[in-house]
C-alpha cells in the first residue's frame, strides 16, 4: 500500500456504455480520514463511480487509485481492502443477525481468532446485542442499515464507500447512522458517501457535485455556497406562495424560482435590482407581500444554480455548433 496522503486519486476517469457517456473525465483526489460526498441527481453518474472506485467496473479510460492500488490493474486487491455498502441491502433476510456476520466474517477471511471480537463489535456499533438471533428480514430499515454497515466493517477497512446508504429511511435512523459515520471518520477511516439529501451534504467535509458524468464543482459545504454559485438568491414571503411562484417566475431577471416552504427562492444576477420589481409585479397581482431579502445561498440552491448555469452552457454550444 501506498503512503502517499490520498486514500483515493482519480485523472479523467470515464466510463462509456457503447455511444452512452456515464461518467466523463472525473479528476479529484479524496484525503485520508475524509469524509467526501458525491451529490448528483438520479442517474448523475454516481454509483456508476463509485463501482468504479470499488473494483466492480472497469474504467474506459483514465487512471487512478484507491488505498493505494490501481483502479485498472489491481481490482481484486482494491475489493479486499474496501468497505462496501450498495443502496440496497446486501443483506440475507432468512438469516439471523448473527448468522449474517459469521457470513461475512468468512467472505473477507476474518482470522478465527478474531472472529469473536469483530462480532462482537458489531452488535455493539449497531446495537443489535439484543437481537443477535432475530431473523433480519423482521429488523426495521434504520436496523438493517446499521447491521449492513457493520458487516461492511467487520475486515477492518480504511476506506468505506457508501453508495446511497440512507435511501428510504427515516430521518431519526438516517441521523443516528451519521453519526456512526462520524465515529468511524474521528478513528481515521475514510468515508466516499453517495447521496442525493442535500441535508446529509451538510455533514460532509468536502463535496463533489456531479451532473450527466460530469464533476461541475468541487469544495466544502461552505465555500459552495459561498464562492462557487454565480446567482444570487432573494427569498420572497407572501400569501398563496404556490400560485405567487408563477407570477416571479415571470419578471424580468429572474433566471429560476422554486418554493422553499412557503417562501420562494428566486436566482438572479442583480438580487438589488430585481427585488424592487418583484413587489410590484406580485402587488399589481394581487399578492400581499411581505419581506423580500437576500440571504445565503442553501446547498439546494447551489445546486440548482450550478446545474442551471451547465444547461445553459450546453444549449449555447449546441446553437454555437448548429
Amino acid at each position: 500500500m501506498s503512503a502517499e496522503p490520498f486514500a483515493v486519486t482519480l485523472r479523467d476517469l470515464e466510463r462509456r456504455f457503447g455511444e452512452f457517456v456515464a461518467v466523463n473525465r472525473i479528476s479529484l483526489d479524496v484525503g485520508r480520514g475524509e469524509i467526501f460526498g458525491f451529490l448528483g441527481p438520479n442517474g448523475a453518474g454516481k454509483s456508476t463511480t463509485i463501482r468504479m472506485l470499488c473494483g466492480l467496473l472497469e474504467p474506459s479510460g483514465g487512471h487512478g487509485t484507491v488505498a493505494g492500488y490501481d483502479i485498472l490493474t489491481q481490482r481484486e486487491e482494491i475489493k479486499r481492502g474496501i468497505g462496501y455498502m450498495s443502496q440496497k441491502f446486501s443483506l440475507y433476510d432468512d438469516l439471523t443477525v448473527e448468522e449474517n456476520i459469521d457470513f461475512y466474517s468468512g467472505i473477507y477471511g476474518i482470522p478465527r481468532e478474531k472472529k469473536a471480537e469483530r462480532k462482537a463489535w458489531v452488535l455493539k456499533m449497531a446495537d443489535l446485542q439484543a437481537h443477535r438471533r432475530t431473523q433480519t428480514g423482521r429488523l426495521p430499515g434504520g436496523w438493517k442499515q446499521r447491521l449492513s454497515l457493520g458487516c461492511a466493517l467487520l475486515h477492518e477497512p480504511r476506506i468505506l464507500f457508501l453508495d446511497e446508504p440512507t435511501s428510504g429511511v427515516d430521518p431519526l435512523s438516517r441521523r443516528t447512522f451519521w453519526e456512526l459515520i462520524y465515529q468511524l471518520a474521528g478513528l481515521g477511516v475514510t468515508v466516499f458517501v453517495t447521496t442525493h439529501y442535500m441535508e446529509e451534504a451538510e455533514y460532509c467535509d468536502r463535496l463533489g457535485l456531479i451532473y450527466r458524468g460530469e464533476l461541475v464543482a468541487l469544495g466544502t459545504p461552505a465555500e459552495m455556497k459561498g464562492h462557487l454559485m454565480a446567482d444570487q438568491v432573494l427569498c420572497l414571503s407572501c400569501d398563496r406562495s404556490h400560485e405567487a411562484l408563477g407570477v416571479a417566475s415571470t419578471v424580468l431577471g429572474v433566471r429560476d424560482a422554486a418554493l422553499f416552504g412557503r417562501d420562494i427562492h428566486l436566482m438572479t444576477e442583480d438580487a438589488e435590482a430585481l427585488a424592487p420589481r418583484l413587489r410590484e409585479a406580485l402587488s399589481g397581482a394581487g399578492f400581499q407581500v411581505g419581506t423580500v431579502e437576500r440571504i445565503t445561498p442553501s446547498l439546494e440552491d447551489v445546486f440548482v444554480s450550478l446545474i442551471e448555469a451547465r444547461d445553459r452552457a450546453d444549449g449555447a454550444q449546441k446553437e454555437f455548433e448548429a
